[in-house]
């Protein structure tokens, strides 16, 4: 979500300058700083952003300049009679020139303030097209790092399929390690042919079964599809949506390591976590 616009353009006498910056947010905060012309715009100008960008932490930053022609302004002329003869009795009080009270006075607060200037329908069509200029080569910018995010998400998916193989490989011997370890614990403490051999292979049926993981694996097999899936799609906005696979993909990933029982196995999960992680942490900065 990351990415930089900057237009600008010449409407009339006005030279609008609109930079547009973008981080990596779960949400859209918006920090924007526009000139006083275009507050009575406001509310439509934020809702371009965000209908724009969506997500992200953005700053938008508009310059207004004003070419040619002087700016009108109105002079406050009762508020400049009442500075008057208090700056007059002090520069007589201190023995001042009082030749340069006018010039004094015109520098005083809200004495000579601007008129009231407002976009024409023109010049805010000018201005809208500026800004979604801006926010056009923006989004590009924000193409472009989706290839190589979309990359990245693709080889750590593609990477946890590689250990799930690895898994399917150690899990027949597994399962068989397994059982000689239950079976020596029962002869050891309770003596070969002190125990009944039908009931204890029913016994390991039962506790076999509940460390099978083939189910945990062909969810986590169909979960890194559908994370697949989604990534071709085209919508725009599907952040949210691998992020929630992506935890189905850890609940599966979680699942196998607290049934394994098996150092191999164990490790798999480990390397699987890790490359889950930073699918979670890359996957924050898709829309």
């Amino acid at each position: 979500m990351t990415g930089f616009g900057r237009s600008e353009q010449t409407v009339g006498g006005k030279t609008f300058l609109v930079e547009v910056r973008s981080l990596n947010g779960k949400q859209f905060d918006l920090r924007i700083n526009i000139p006083p012309l275009l507050k009575p715009h406001e509310f439509q100008i934020r809702n371009i952003l965000n209908e724009q960008l969506q997500r992200g932490s953005v700053e938008c930053t508009i310059t207004l300049k004003q070419n040619g022609a002087s700016k009108p302004v109105s002079i406050n002329t009762e508020l400049a009679k009442a500075y008057y003869k208090p700056v007059a009795d002090l520069a007589q009080e201190l023995n001042l020139d009082a030749s340069s009270v006018l010039s004094t006075l015109l520098k005083l607060p809200e004495v000579i303030t601007p008129t009231t200037e407002v976009l024409s329908e023109e010049e805010w069509s000018s201005f809208e097209k500026v800004l979604r200029d801006a926010l056009s080569l923006l989004n590009e910018h924000r193409k472009e790092e989706g290839k190589s995010l979309a990359a990245d998400l693709v080889s750590r998916i593609e990477k946890i399929e590689q250990l799930q193989e690895e898994i399917k490989k150690i899990e027949p011997a597994r399962r068989e390690k397994i059982r000689e370890g239950l079976v020596k614990v029962v002869e050891e403490n309770v003596g070969k042919e002190n125990y009944d051999k039908n009931r204890l292979e029913q016994e390991l049926i039962y506790y076999i079964e509940k460390i099978d993981i083939s189910e945990e694996q062909v969810r986590l097999k169909n979960h890194c599809d559908y994370f697949r899936q989604i990534m071709e799609e085209e919508d725009p906005s599907k952040g949210k949506k691998l992020s929630f696979i992506l935890q189905e993909i850890g609940r599966e990933i979680n699942t196998t390591g607290s049934k394994a029982y098996d150092s191999q196995v164990q490790k798999s999960v480990v390397m699987m976590k890790d490359e889950l992680e930073k699918a979670k942490e890359q996957v924050l900065n898709v829309l």
